[in-house]
C-alpha cells in the first residue's frame, strides 16, 4: 500500500481552487489568485490614507511593502511602481522648495556677500546650518537610540581616542554619524527601509537598505544626501573651531570635509558613484570639469583623484542616463564647490 501523501512543509491551501502554495509563492500557480490578497488590500488603504494627509514618505513606504509582495512583471506590480515613482517626483518637489536659495538680489545679505562671490554665497549657505541642527536633532538623537549604533559609535571613538585625542575623535564620529544618518533621512523621505547606522572602527560607518531605490533619480539622492549632511557636520566644526579657537575642530572640519569628498569619487557604490548614475553624458563631463576648476581654486590633491574617475566615467559611461538630472548635478556641483572650499581650512595639531 502506497504512503498518504503529504502537503509540503509550510504549504497552505489556496482560498480560491485549494491548490497547495509554498512559502515562497506570490501567486497561485493553478488559478494566479495573489497569495497576500489581504495585506495588499491593508497597505493600499494605508497608502491612500497617508496620501490624503498630505504624508508622501508613509504613503511610499505603504506602497513599497506591497511591491514585495507583488509578482514581478504582474499588472498589479506595474500599477504599483508606477504609483510609487508619482508618489517619489511629488517629494522630491516638495523637498525641493525648501532648499536655501541666494539671497534676495537687493537683500542688505546680497550687498555685503556679492564682493566675495562664491565664497559669499557659501557664507550664506552657511546660515542654514543652525536651522539644519534645529530641524533635525530630534531625527539625530534617535539615531542615538539604537543599540548597535551607540556601541558601535563608543568602539571607534575609543579608536580614534588612542591616535588623536578625545576632542578630535569625538568630532570625526559626530561627522560620520552625521553623514549616515543623511542617508537615513532620505531613504525614510523617499519610504525606503533601511537599519540605522553602524560604525566599523578604523574604517568608518554604514546604512544597510532593506529595500531598493525605485530608479536612478531616487538612487542618486539617497548617495548625495550622506555628503549634503556631512557637509553640513564639517561647516558647523568649521564655526565651533572660529569660535573657540580650537585647533581639535578646525582639525575635525577638515577631516570631514576631505571625507566627504572622497565619497563623492563617482566609482562603484560610493556615494559619488550613485550621484552619477542618473546624469547624462554631458551632464558628467559638466561635473568633471567643476571638479578641475575646484583643484585649479584650491589646490587638494584629492579633486584631481575625482576629476580622472569623473572623466572615465564620462568617456566609459556611453551617453549616460538618458533623461539626465539636472537636480542631481545641481546638488554634486555645490557639494564640490564648498567642501573644496572647506578644504583650505588651517588645521593644527588635534589634541
Amino acid at each position: 500500500m502506497s504512503a498518504p501523501q503529504t502537503a509540503p512543509k509550510g504549504a497552505v491551501p489556496c482560498p480560491e481552487c485549494g491548490s497547495e502554495l509554498g512559502r515562497s509563492l506570490l501567486a497561485c500557480p493553478s488559478c494566479g489568485r495573489l497569495v497576500h490578497a489581504e495585506r495588499l488590500r491593508s497597505l493600499a488603504s494605508e497608502a491612500e490614507d497617508a496620501a490624503a494627509r498630505g504624508n508622501g514618505p508613509a504613503a511610499l513606504a505603504a506602497w513599497r511593502t506591497a511591491l514585495e509582495l507583488l509578482p514581478a512583471g504582474s499588472r498589479q506590480h506595474e500599477t504599483v511602481s508606477a504609483k510609487v515613482l508619482a508618489l517619489s517626483r511629488q517629494v522630491d518637489g516638495a523637498a525641493q522648495s525648501n532648499v536655501p536659495a541666494a539671497p534676495p538680489p537687493g537683500s542688505a545679505w546680497a550687498r555685503w556677500l556679492a564682493p566675495l562671490g562664491a565664497a559669499g554665497l557659501i557664507v550664506w549657505k552657511l546660515k542654514f546650518v543652525v536651522v539644519f541642527v534645529l530641524t533635525k536633532a530630534k531625527l539625530l538623537l534617535l539615531g542615538l537610540t539604537k543599540a548597535p549604533t551607540l556601541v558601535s559609535a563608543l568602539a571607534s571613538f575609543g579608536v580614534y581616542w588612542t591616535v588623536w585625542g578625545w576632542k578630535f575623535a569625538l568630532g570625526l564620529v559626530a561627522s560620520m554619524y552625521v553623514h549616515e544618518m543623511g542617508h537615513v533621512f532620505a531613504l525614510s523621505r523617499y519610504g525606503i527601509r533601511a537599519t540605522a547606522p553602524m560604525f566599523v572602527p578604523g574604517l568608518g560607518a554604514f546604512v544597510r537598505m532593506e529595500q531598493y531605490p525605485a530608479e536612478p533619480r531616487e538612487d542618486a539622492r539617497v548617495g548625495l544626501a550622506g555628503p549634503m549632511w556631512g557637509l553640513y557636520a564639517a561647516a558647523a566644526a568649521w564655526m565651533v573651531a572660529f569660535a573657540t579657537g580650537w585647533g581639535a575642530w578646525a582639525a575635525v572640519a577638515r577631516s570631514a570635509a576631505l571625507l566627504n569628498l572622497f565619497n563623492l569619487i563617482p566609482l562603484g557604490p560610493l556615494d559619488g558613484g550613485r550621484g552619477f548614475r542618473s546624469l547624462s553624458g554631458g551632464q558628467r563631463w559638466a561635473a568633471a570639469g567643476a571638479l578641475a576648476a575646484a583643484w585649479w581654486v584650491t589646490h587638494e590633491g584629492l579633486l584631481i583623484l575625482l576629476f580622472v574617475a569623473a572623466a572615465a566615467r564620462a568617456a566609459m559611461g556611453g551617453h549616460g542616463h538618458p533623461a539626465g538630472d539636472r537636480g542631481a548635478l545641481a546638488r554634486y556641483l555645490w557639494l564640490v564647490a564648498a567642501l573644496g572650499a572647506l578644504t583650505t581650512v588651517p588645521v593644527a595639531t588635534p589634541r
